[in-house]
């Protein structure tokens, strides 16, 4: 009876360590800090070249311009990217006359654009096999975001997105209760094809559920999303 106590308590404290909140606060962080320190190094080469493109392909900075992200519990970040729009892209999508109707045409699409002229010859690439994110293993390191987790949101994208679609609003509460991720349920699910109502309920989804198999599922099914570009803008 001993012995079966003992066992049942031992499996008890693995099922908290792999799932749920401690695997969050514990196993996740660790893990994140390895993979991401290993991925920067195996993807340093193609940081190299990516970078020389951008700075031969258009004028501009290596790294995006662009507005802070909401993290966890709603805390604004920076999130590092390889700039992949011409320079001030996002200023000038919201204060340009000449892209007034590429704006309303952007929120329309959940703050997404398939066929955005102000996305670059080497941008083109890069979003397509989500190379242009890879600077955000920084911000893994810096414990501002996670290798698995929910999309970074705007904090424009997400009040207005909660204006549009007020049954979403339980679900923004879940997302933010974890840290942001480099990929996540919702981009092995679509990516931009799936529109905000439908990613915020998988971000959620994923936030009430979070465990280290999910995470290697998803980590495994996240190349073939690269290289095949599906659902990509």
């Amino acid at each position: 009876m001993k012995e079966r106590s003992t066992k049942n308590l031992s499996d008890v404290v693995m099922n908290n360590i792999i799932q749920g909140e401690m695997y969050n606060r514990g196993v996740k962080r660790v893990v994140d800090i390895i993979l991401a320190l290993i991925l920067l190094v195996l993807f340093l080469p193609i940081c190299l070249v990516v970078a020389c493109a951008i700075v031969l392909d258009s004028d501009g900075p290596v790294f995006a311009d662009v507005p802070e992200r909401v993290g966890q519990s709603g805390k604004l970040f920076k999130m590092y990217k390889f700039r992949s729009m011409i320079r001030n892209a996002h200023l000038l999508l919201h204060t340009d006359t000449r892209f007034r109707e590429l704006y309303q045409q952007y929120k329309k699409d959940s703050y997404k654009l398939k066929d955005d002229p102000r996305v670059t010859r080497v941008g083109k690439f890069i979003r397509k096999h989500s190379l242009d994110e890879i600077p955000q293993f920084l911000n893994v390191l810096l414990g501002e975001m996670s290798i698995v987790g929910p999309r970074a949101y705007y904090p424009d994208e997400l009040e207005n997105q909660q204006k549009k679609h007020p049954e979403t609003q339980p679900y923004v509460k879940d997302v933010l209760s974890v840290k942001p991720g480099i990929t996540g349920l919702w981009q092995v699910s679509g990516r931009s094809e799936v529109h905000f109502d439908k990613r915020i309920a998988l971000d959620a989804r994923y936030a009430h559920t979070i465990s280290l198999v999910q995470d290697i599922k998803i980590i495994c099914e996240t190349p073939i999303v690269m290289i095949t570009g599906k659902g990509a803008v």
